[in-house]
C-alpha cells in the first residue's frame, strides 16, 4: 500500500510534467503563492520551535536517556560519528550555496536591513547564511533522527516514521492506515529533497563544464544527462552493497572539500575570513530574534519573493531531507544519550558550517569589493567557478569543485533511495533491490521535470525551490506530531518513571519523618516488604546519637 500509493503519486507527477510542464508550472506557482501567503509563518515558528524543543531536551531531566539499552555503550567513536554526521547532512547545498547566498545578501541585503556600510554588510550576509545553515537545520533533524533512535533502540519498534507514532495513536493504527499515510509523506518528502539536490548538482556540473570551455551553452537536453549520470551512479552504488567502497569515496571527499577550503583560506583574503568568524557570530545571535521572526508582516519590498527563495526554501528542504537524514543519524547514533546526540548534531555541524561560510562567502564578498562584479556576471551556480577563477590553478579547482558535487551527491543519494525502500517494506533493513532502483530512477526523473518547468523569465532554480516547498508542507505537520509522540514517550521511560518515584518516596519519608521524629530522623534503605530482591523499602526511624554516628 504505502509503495504503490507513493509510487502512484509521484509517476502522475512525472506524467503530468513531462506531458504540460506549463501547465504543472502554472499549478505549483499559484500554490506556492498561496502557501507563502497563508502558512509561511507555519515554516517559519516550527523551524524555531524545533531548535527550543531539542534544546530544551538536551538540557531537561530527559537528557540523560540513552537512546538504546540502559548503560549500553556508543556504537561508533565520537571522531567517527562526527564525520559520518557531516557527510550526511552536508555536500552539495555548501558546495552551491558556499559562495552564492553570502554574495547575494552583500550585494542586495535581506528586507528589513539597513547596513551603513560595507562592513556592515559583509556581517549581516553573513548572520544570514549562519541563519539558514547552523541551529536551525540541525535541529530539524535532531529532532526526527532522535525520535526514530528512540523507538527503534529503546521501544524496539519497526524503523520507521510511523512507528514513532505509536505512544500517539497507538500500535493498531500506527501499524494501520494512519502509519501507512505518514510512511507514503515520508517518502514523497524525501523524494522531492533528493530530487532538489540532485538538480542542484547537476546546474553546478554544468556551469564547470561551461566555465571549463567545454562546452559553450549546456542546455536543458545536457542537464537531464548529467541527472541521468548521476542517477546512474548514484543507484549502482546503493544496490552494489560495497559499503566499504562508499565509506571510502565519501571520506576522499571530506579530505578533498578539506584541501579547497585550506587553498582558498590560504590564497584569498585570510585575514578577513579569520575576522568574519568571530564577527559572524556575534552579528548572529544580535540579529537572531529578527531574523527567526521575518515573515511577510515585518514588511520590505519583496518579503515574500524573498522568503520563498530563501528562509521557507531552506526549512523546506531541510524538512524534506529529515526521513533521510534523520534515519541515518539515528542509525549511528546508538548508545549516545539525548544529551551527547543533541550536542554532537546541532553544535559541530554548525561549527563546520561557519568556518565554510567565512572561507567561500568571504572571498566571494571581498573578490566583489575589489571590481570583480561576480554577482552580476555569474548565475548562481557558476559563482563559485568565478571566484575560484581569481586565483592560481583555477581550472584544477574547478574539476575539483564538479568531482566533490557529485561524489558528494552520489555517496548522500544512495542511502535515501535505500530509506524510500525500507519505508515501502515496513522498515525491512534490506529492501528489494528492485524497490531501491525503482526509486532511484523515479529521483531522477523528478529532478528533470522540476528544472525543465521553470517559468519563462526565471531560473532553474526556482523549479527546484518552489516544488520542495510544496513536497515539504504536509510533512511538517507529521514532524509536529512526531515531537508530541517523543514528549509521550519520554515522559514514560523507565529511567524517567524510577526518579519520579524515588523522588515521591524520599519525599514521603521526610515527611513521615518530620512528623514521626519531630525532625531528628534518619534514612535506611532495605529490602522490600516481600522479602525479595525487586523491591525496596526506604525505612524512616530516630536519629542515632552522635556517638554513633562519627558525626
Amino acid at each position: 500500500m504505502v509503495f504503490g500509493v507513493a509510487a502512484v503519486v509521484t509517476l502522475a507527477f512525472v506524467v503530468w510534467g513531462a506531458a504540460s510542464s506549463q501547465s504543472l508550472a502554472d499549478a505549483s506557482g499559484d500554490i506556492l503563492e498561496s502557501v507563502i501567503h497563508h502558512a509561511g509563518w507555519g515554516f517559519v515558528l516550527v523551524a524555531s520551535g524545533f531548535v527550543v524543543f531539542a534544546l530544551w531536551l538536551a538540557v531537561s531531566r530527559y537528557g540523560r536517556i540513552t537512546l538504546g539499552k540502559e548503560g549500553e555503550k556508543p556504537e561508533f567513536r565520537t571522531v567517527s560519528w562526527i564525520a559520518m554526521m557531516f557527510s550526511a547532512g552536508m555536500g552539495i547545498g555548501l558546495m552551491f550555496f558556499g559562495v552564492n547566498e553570502p554574495l547575494t545578501h552583500f550585494v542586495s541585503p535581506p528586507p528589513g536591513t539597513s547596513p551603513a556600510n560595507e562592513g556592515d554588510s559583509m556581517a549581516t550576509a553573513m548572520a544570514t547564511s549562519l541563519f539558514h545553515w547552523t541551529l536551525h537545520p540541525w535541529a530539524i533533524y535532531a529532532v526526527v533522527g532522535m525520535a526514530i533512535a528512540y523507538s527503534t533502540f529503546r521501544r524496539k519498534r519497526r524503523q520507521t516514521i510511523s512507528a514513532v507514532f505509536t505512544p500517539l495513536i497507538g500500535e493498531r493504527h500506527a501499524n494501520g492506515g494512519v502509519g501507512r499515510a505518514i510512511d507514503i509523506l515520508a517518502i514523497i518528502a524525501t523524494l522531492f529533497g533528493s530530487a532538489a539536490s540532485l538538480g542542484l548538482g547537476a546546474l553546478q556540473i554544468g556551469s564547470g563544464i561551461e566555465h571549463l570551455d567545454w562546452m559553450s551553452d549546456v542546455g536543458n537536453g545536457m542537464l537531464v544527462l548529467i541527472i541521468a549520470a548521476l542517477t546512474m551512479a548514484f543507484v549502482l552504488s546503493a544496490v552494489s552493497g560495497i559499503a566499504k567502497g562508499i565509506q571510502w569515496l565519501s571520506n576522499i571527499n571530506m579530505v578533498l572539500a578539506a584541501l579547497l577550503a585550506l587553498f582558498l583560506l590560504l590564497v584569498g583574503p585570510t585575514v578577513l575570513i579569520l575576522d568574519l568568524i568571530p564577527t559572524s557570530v556575534g552579528t548572529f545571535f544580535s540579529d537572531l530574534p529578527d531574523m527567526a521572526a521575518r515573515t511577510e508582516a515585518s514588511g520590505g519590498e519583496g518579503i515574500a519573493g524573498w522568503l520563498s527563495s530563501w528562509t521557507v526554501f531552506y526549512w523546506a528542504w531541510w524538512i524534506s531531507w529529515t526521513p533521510f537524514v534523520g534515519m541515518f543519524i539515528a542509525r549511528i547514533s546508538r548508545g549516545r544519550t539525548i544529551r551527547q546526540f543533541v550536542g554532537g548534531v546541532i553544535l559541530v555541524p554548525s561549527a563546520v558550517s561557519l568556518v565554510w561560510f567565512a572561507i567561500f562567502g568571504g572571498t566571494g564578498m571581498r573578490e566583489e569589493q575589489n571590481g570583480a562584479n561576480i554577482s552580476a556576471e555569474a548565475t548562481p551556480e557558476a559563482q563559485l567557478f568565478t571566484t575560484l577563477s581569481e586565483f592560481p590553478i583555477a581550472s584544477i579547482t574547478a574539476i575539483l569543485v564538479m568531482i566533490l558535487v557529485g561524489i558528494f551527491f552520489v555517496s548522500g543519494a544512495d542511502a535515501a533511495s535505500i530509506v524510500m525502500g525500507t519505508l515501502s517494506q515496513r522498515g525491512a533493513l534490506e529492501p528489494s533491490r528492485v524497490l531501491v532502483i525503482f526509486w532511484g530512477v523515479l529521483t531522477g526523473a523528478v529532478a528533470a521535470i522540476m528544472l525543465l518547468i521553470s517559468e519563462e523569465g526565471s531560473t532553474a532554480l526556482d523549479g527546484l525551490q518552489n516544488l520542495t516547498i510544496l513536497a515539504a508542507v504536509p510533512f511538517t505537520l507529521v514532524m509536529i506530531g512526531l515531537c508530541a509522540a517523543l514528549m509521550r514517550d519520554l515522559r514514560r521511560d523507565p529511567l524517567i518513571l524510577r526518579g519520579e518515584r524515588g523522588e515521591e518516596a524520599v519525599e514521603m519519608a521526610v515527611i513521615a519523618g518530620h512528623e514521626q521524629y519531630n525532625g531528628d530522623f534518619e534514612l535506611r534503605i532495605g529490602p522490600g516488604s516481600n522479602g525479595t530482591e525487586d523491591g525496596v523499602d526506604i525505612k524512616v526511624g530516630p536519629g542515632r546519637p552522635p556517638e554513633s554516628t562519627g558525626k
